[in-house]
This record gives structure tokens, C-alpha cells and sequence, in this order.
């Protein structure tokens, strides 16, 4: 049945039917080097690479002679029904990649009846996504130095009705993007020829980027005295993420936060019992994407004694 979506979608859109069609599209229509930002890793890629291998060497058990008139993929994820077993995991600078790009990440995903989990580094910020849509979703916290800003964050998510705070432990110190670096990556894009002309031949991603509510990190704007140009609030971030992060800073996380909370970085088994132990309700075996640690395992290859 069409839907009004599904009627404002171009015909190219509709004719879509992987994700690697969707990728091809989003290499025509985004900027170089917001692109690259979401599609690339760190350093010499071998952990994106691999995390890419390991998952396309695993094959499906197919049996026959089953009955499957009835099937239904719907589960519970973090304490949460969900229609499939799947959630829409935090993306920094989404709203980059299309103009409020994180609202209408979440409405996608909330129509599909799956979770969606808003980053720390969104554009659209906590209060633009929950005033623009219907039902709780997920708050992903990165542990700053400054912990007045974190217990900040924390109390905006619970005035957001978020029904799970997801707290990332594997980027207290900054994975280097060679993509990034080379593409001069700012918030807006920066001012030069090579990214004047990228963005002129993509129209369409500038008029809805020029429509959308914000421009910058919208968590970060206002909030941080002394930080309201764009300039100024990359600097800060840059020398934020705390490589003092551990155990004890998520005891103390837990007794600000009420509600589920799950630990994303997991590769290790000795990590997940700690987890579960320091008042995680949930973990996401991850390596940031192979975009933080290069050299690390492929989050599925980890996933077998994590879970045994």
C-alpha cells in the first residue's frame, strides 16, 4: 500500500532493493566528504575490512520439509519490543548526510517498529528529535572530560523520555581517519574550491541540509559557555574524549540514570562480565565500526564466546 512516504520517495529511491543501491546513491548525492565520514574507517581499514569478511563468510543452515506459513522475526531489545531483530545504531553527524537527518532517521524507524538510537554528535539535537516524533527512543552518551556537561546530557535525556541511555567505552581516545584528515572534515563543510565544487554538483543534499533545523552539533550549541561558533565547538571536542574513561565512571553513570542502560565497545569476554556487573542491563558487541581501534577483531568473530 503507498503511503504518504512512500509517494514523496524520487522513482530512483523506490527502485532501490539493498542497501548497497541505497550506498550507490548516497556516493552520487552527499558531499565527498561527508561520504567518506560515514562510509569509511580508521587508519589502514583492516578492522572495517574484516568486520565486512567475517560477516559475508558466514552461510545460512537451510532446511527443508518445515512448515513456514507463520514466521514472525519480532524480539525484545533492551527490555523493548522490536518488529525485527534489528536497531538503527547512533550516527554521529547524520543530519550531514541529509538535512535533519536524524528526525527523519527516527520516524523511519519508528514506522518500522525497530529502535532508534540518537549520538551525543547528532546535528539535530535530543529535544529537536523528541518534539518531531511519537515514541521514546535511545540516547548514546560519549563520557566527556568535562563530567558537568555529561550529568547535563544525562538529565536532557530523561526530560526526553529516552528509554535507554547507550554509553560508548572504546573512543576515549580519537581513532585517526586518513578519509577525514585529507577531506579537511568540518561542520559546515569548510570553505574551499575542491569543497565549493562538490557541494554546487549536489543540489538536492544542499537545499535539504540549507531546510534543516540546524547546522551544527545541536547538543552541543548554546550549552557550552563561550563555545557557539562552530569553530570553537570542534575544538572542544577534539579535547574531550577522556582516555581516563573506566568502570568507575559507569557506576556513576548508573546512579544518574534510571532506565536501561547498555554498554557499546564489547569485544572482550572479561569487558562483558565487568559490564554486567557494574549495572549494564544490556551490551553491544562492537569496534566502533573499524572505526577506532585498526587491528582490532571483527565484532562478529568476538560474538560467539561473548554470548556462550
Amino acid at each position: 500500500m503507498a503511503t504518504a512516504e512512500t509517494s514523496a520517495m524520487s522513482p530512483s529511491l523506490r527502485k532501490a532493493t539493498s542497501i548497497s543501491d541505497l550506498r550507490e546513491m548516497a556516493l552520487h548525492r552527499v558531499p565527498r566528504a561527508f561520504f567518506q565520514y560515514g562510509d569509511h574507517g580508521s587508519y589502514a581499514q583492516a578492522t572495517l575490512n574484516a568486520n565486512r569478511h567475517d560477516l559475508e563468510a558466514l552461510s545460512f543452515r537451510q532446511r527443508i520439509g518445515i512448515d513456514v506459513g507463520v514466521r514472525d522475526l519480532s524480539t525484545t531489545i533492551a527490555g523493548e519490543p522490536s518488529a525485527l531483530p534489528f536497531a538503527f545504531g547512533p550516527i554521529g553527524l547524520l543530519g550531514m548526510q541529509h538535512g535533519d537527518g536524524e528526525i527523519l532517521a527516527c520516524r523511519a524507524a519508528q514506522a518500522a517498529g525497530i529502535p532508534f538510537c540518537l549520538s551525543t554528535m547528532s546535528i539535530c539535537s535530543i529535544e529537536d528529535v523528541a518534539a518531531a516524533v511519537e515514541k521514546p527512543f535511545w540516547f548514546q552518551l560519549y563520557v566527556m572530560r568535562d563530567r558537568g556537561f555529561v550529568r547535563d546530557m544525562i538529565a536532557r535525556a530523561i526530560a526526553a523520555r529516552c528509554s535507554a541511555l547507550m554509553v560508548t567505552m572504546d573512543m576515549n581516545m580519537l581513532g585517526q581517519r586518513h578519509c577525514d584528515v585529507k577531506n579537511g572534515l568540518t561542520v559546515p563543510p569548510k570553505v574551499t574550491l575542491a569543497n565549493l565544487v562538490d557541494v554546487a554538483t549536489k543540489p538536492s543534499w544542499g537545499l535539504s541540509v540549507l531546510r534543516g533545523k540546524r547546522k551544527t552539533f545541536g547538543n552541543l550549541a548554546g550549552r557550552i559557555k563561550g563555545m557557539d561558533s562552530v569553530t570553537t565547538l570542534a575544538q572542544w571536542v577534539s579535547t574531550q574524549f577522556d582516555p581516563t574513561l573506566n568502570w568507575r565512571d559507569i557506576e556513576w553513570i548508573r546512579g544518574l540514570w534510571p532506565g536501561p542502560l547498555v554498554i557499546k565497545g564489547v569485544l572482550d569476554v572479561e569487558d562483558a562480565r565487568i559490564a554486567a556487573t557494574s549495572g549494564a542491563t544490556s551490551i553491544v558487541v562492537s569496534n566502533h565500526g573499524g572505526r577506532q581501534l585498526d587491528g582490532a577483531p571483527s565484532s562478529i568473530s568476538a560474538l560467539p564466546a561473548i554470548a556462550e
